[in-house]
């Protein structure tokens, strides 16, 4: 790690642009950012539930992303960057399958609760689901690597599941039941 950050404000972006890793400046606003922002925004909502007190199997997982998501911000800031591999996705494949091993068979739609770590799960899965959508705008304008969105689709399934586990571990899940409310 050669470079370091001595300065925190540069002020090279008050007009409203920002630099990619290669050096290149484009607007804050554009559809690369926004990935790149939602993907950080991501990234630290998973720091949220990981500030809890969490069963290992799923903080093993969870701090495993946290670092997958650096590299995949890294390969957004640098265009045609291209080292984030399928072995990312097949390892996320890999830890649903163990951590759903433990769960019984979902037979109810599950709302968002059961605890605040478990609360704050189902949150980092629709921010993750929103980050894949800003992939999915952005491959509209260049190619992106397949595995980007793919790692970002099988992280929300893992979300569900590891929210699945502290929402038992904690208040019990909260399921759907519905027409409750007519």
């Amino acid at each position: 790690m050669g470079y370091r950050l001595t300065k925190i404000y540069t002020r090279t972006g008050d007009k409203g642009t920002t630099s990619l890793g290669d050096g290149n400046r484009i607007d804050k606003d554009a559809p690369r950012m926004e990935a790149i922002g939602t993907v950080d925004e991501l990234n630290s909502l998973l720091g949220m539930v990981l500030a809890h007190p969490i069963p290992k199997p799923v903080r093993d997982s969870l701090s495993l992303v946290q670092n997958d998501l650096f590299d995949l911000g890294g390969e957004l800031s640098v265009p045609g960057r291209d080292v984030f591999t399928q072995h990312y996705v097949e390892r996320l494949e890999k830890d649903i399958d163990a951590l759903n091993a433990e769960l019984p068979p979902l037979e109810n739609f599950i709302l968002p609760g059961g605890g605040q770590a478990a609360a704050t799960c189902h949150l980092v899965r629709a921010v993750c689901r929103r980050a894949e959508r800003t992939l999915i705008t952005l491959t509209r304008q260049e190619a992106l690597p397949a595995p980007l969105i793919a790692y970002l689709n099988r992280l929300s399934d893992l979300l569900f599941v590891a929210a699945r586990i502290l929402g038992r571990a904690d208040k019990g899940e909260v399921l759907w039941q519905p027409g409750k409310g007519s």
